[in-house]
Order: structure tokens, then C-alpha cells, then sequence
């Protein structure tokens, strides 16, 4: 048995307390060192030509990366059975670079239509632009019909942002393999854990590090991870716009890593409990988590996914934006903020019908997204309860 086949058999939180280290590089020390470098030296001549030649694989300028950014990239690639992966300054700065890799004039994008807001604007706006066509696809139907010549990129969020359909993620890469097409994911929801994308047979799978891989709401970070095949084009494009991230992020995110194991399970606990309680709330007219039976893609998500995290969504039985506003305002525990991952419970109201226009959203009445950090679960349901009560005393 190989050294990688060793680690896959081993638990994921004994993988997570190992990846990306090297003490006997390192004096022994157990943590990989932050190394802040800009400027590389090289012992001669030949040394410094032989990095010239190899600008993807060497440490020939400090915004190629340090030890430490190699780590973090190591361990992510290896977690998410990847060939390597590259580390950058943000969630959004993964996909556009991805996108920007891939795509040129004349060609054509598939996009689901439950993507990310801000994919979708840069969809609309730079890759408009430079004249790069985006059709968006329903999520549940997949892109049977949809790929055309000059497809170049099938894009897919799974479960979708905000709204959590589940996409049959092995039969649409089987589709665009079969036609030639490149497919990449925007996993965050995952992980790296919870849903392997390589083996479902995607090409690129990216996360926005700064949710649930760093874990603690203190960095911005975005991370490509890559098949062979693909990570030339992404590391050159990643090269070609300057993009890199500092070794204390890398460190923190390394340092989140090592806990993703133990949290992840407490999120999704959390998470399940408070959906099931709105499920009986009077004030709650839909859930939305990819556990319950009646989330679109529920068997999907059942078949493909480990499990679940902290995020759901919920609507209301159309109140007056003063009730919605009491509601939020009236909330302790759940701070009104619009990212996710971290130890802090959040809530972000949302209208889905404004960031889709393939796939109608059917449920009327205000949106509300939730993020369930580490607290306990009994005092979260006992905030949004009080909320609830506050919600039904504004006039």
C-alpha cells in the first residue's frame, strides 16, 4: 500500500491532524513555520535558470508562494483527492480566475442559475465584455440540450447558494466530459469533506476557504484545487493576474483545517435541530436544507454527501418589512451578516427571485438565510423564538 493509499484509509480527522506537516523539515517543529518572503535567493547561476524554467513548481518569487502556502495547498489537494491546488486571495477571486482560465472570446459558459450573486454578476459584466457568452441552466434538470460547439466550461454550485437545490453532480460531468467540456464546482458547501468532487468526475472543485476551512471569521482566502489536466491553466492564470495570499493566512488556515473534522459535525447538528423546530413554527411557511425530505435534490444530496453544515434557509408567511425588521433586530445570537463558516451564527435575509432567471423560485413571503455557528442549539432556537415574539408584536 502507497503513502497516499495509507492516508485515504485513515479517518478524516486523523487526515486533518496530518496534512500539509513536515516537522522533520521544520527542527521538529509540529506546525508548519509562516515564512514571509518576498524576495528568493539562489545559491547559482544554474539554480536560479533552473527556476526559470520551472515557474510553477519552485519558490522563485515570494508571490509564487512560501512553504507555507505550499502546505495549506498540499493538504487541501490531498484532502479533496485533487492533483494540486492553488491558493488565493478569496472565495470570488477562485471563480473569476478559474472562469478567466478556461474562457476567451467567442466561447461559451454553462452557469446554473442558483450560482453565487457575484458569479453571476461577473458573468454579466467582464465576461460580457470580452465577449463570452453565459447560458444559465436549471439545476435540477442539468445541461442535457444546453451544451453547444464553443462550450468551454460547465460551472455548478452544489447545493445551490441561498437556496440549497442539489445537482447530480456525476451525471452532469459524465455529460460534459463526453462533450469535451471542462466542469468545475464551487464546493465551499462541502468542504473538502463532504462531498468529493473528483471522484463524482469533476475537473476543478473551489472553495471559499474564508467559510468553513479557516472557521474562525478572520480571513479572506480562496482555494483551486485541480485535476492534472487543468492546473497548468489555472496556476498560469492565477500567475498572469498577480494573485497571491499572505503565509499568515495560510498559517490560519492551516491552523482551522486541523478542527474542520470536529466542527463540521456540530454545525450540521445544530442546523438540523433549529430547521426541524421552524418546521413548526406557524410563522414559517417552507424550510430549506438539503437533509429534509422535501428540499429539491433531497435523494441526490442523500446518494452524493456525507452530510450536511450549518446553513439553512426559511420563508415567512409574508409579513410587513417592519415585522421582518423587528424579527432580525430582535435576534441576540444571530448577527445580521452575510458570510457563513465561522464560529458565530449568522442571518441574512435574501429575495431568490432576484438572482435567478431560469428556475422560478415558488415560495412567496420574505427569505431568510441562517448560519448556525457553535453555540448551543437550545440557546439559538431560544433567540429565534424571541424573535418570532417580536416579529409578531410590531405592527
Amino acid at each position: 500500500m502507497s503513502a497516499d493509499d495509507d492516508d485515504a484509509a485513515r479517518h478524516v480527522c486523523t487526515r486533518l491532524a496530518h496534512l500539509g506537516n513536515d516537522p522533520a523539515s521544520n527542527h521538529g517543529v509540529v506546525n508548519p513555520p509562516v515564512y514571509r518572503a518576498s524576495t528568493i535567493l539562489f545559491p547559482s547561476l544554474d539554480a536560479y535558470e533552473e527556476g526559470e524554467r520551472t515557474p510553477f513548481d519552485g519558490t522563485r518569487y515570494g508571490r509564487r508562494g512560501t512553504p507555507t502556502t505550499f502546505a495549506l495547498e498540499d493538504a487541501v489537494a490531498r484532502l479533496e483527492g485533487g492533483y494540486r491546488s492553488v491558493a488565493v486571495p478569496s472565495g470570488l477571486a477562485a471563480i473569476t480566475l478559474t472562469l478567466m482560465a478556461f474562457l476567451k472570446a467567442g466561447d461559451h459558459l454553462l452557469m446554473v442559475d442558483t450560482v453565487y450573486g457575484p458569479t453571476r454578476r461577473f458573468c454579466e459584466s467582464v465576461l460580457k465584455g470580452l465577449g463570452i457568452e453565459t447560458t444559465y441552466y436549471n439545476p435540477i434538470a442539468g445541461i442535457d440540450g444546453c451544451v453547444r460547439a464553443n462550450t468551454r466550461l460547465v460551472f455548478c454550485e452544489s447545493p445551490g447558494s441561498l437556496t440549497f437545490e442539489v445537482q447530480d453532480i456525476p451525471r452532469l460531468a459524465a455529460a460534459a466530459r463526453a462533450a469535451g467540456v471542462i466542469t468545475a464546482i464551487d464546493n465551499t458547501y462541502g468542504a473538502g469533506l463532504l462531498f468529493n468532487a473528483f471522484a463524482a468526475g469533476v475537473d476543478i472543485s473551489i472553495q471559499a476557504a474564508t467559510k468553513y476551512i479557516v472557521g474562525h471569521s478572520d480571513v479572506m482566502m480562496g482555494l483551486i484545487t485541480t485535476t492534472e489536466e487543468t492546473f497548468l491553466r489555472v496556476r498560469r492564470a492565477t500567475a498572469f493576474f498577480g494573485s497571491c495570499v499572505s503565509p499568515d493566512d495560510c498559517y490560519a488556515a492551516l491552523r482551522g483545517l486541523r478542527t474542520l473534522g470536529v466542527r463540521l459535525p456540530r454545525h450540521e447538528a445544530t442546523a438540523l435541530r433549529v430547521a426541524r423546530w421552524l418546521q413548526g413554527r406557524p410563522e414559517v411557511a417552507h424550510v430549506r436544507h438539503p437533509a429534509l425530505a422535501d428540499c429539491p435534490g433531497h435523494d441526490v444530496w442523500r446518494r452524493d454527501f456525507s452530510g450536511s453544515n450549518g446553513l439553512l434557509a426559511f420563508t415567512v408567511h409574508a409579513p410587513s418589512r417592519a415585522k421582518l425588521a423587528a424579527f432580525i433586530d430582535g435576534l441576540e445570537l444571530f448577527g445580521l451578516g452575510a458570510s457563513w463558516g465561522g464560529y458565530e451564527s449568522l442571518i441574512v435575509p435574501f429575495d431568490p427571485a432576484a438572482i435567478r432567471t431560469c428556475t422560478p423560485w415558488p415560495h412567496a413571503g420574505p427569505a431568510i438565510r441562517l448560519h448556525c455557528g457553535l453555540e448551543e442549539a437550545d440557546d439559538l432556537i431560544a433567540d429565534l423564538d424571541r424573535g418570532f415574539a417580536q416579529l409578531a408584536a410590531a405592527s
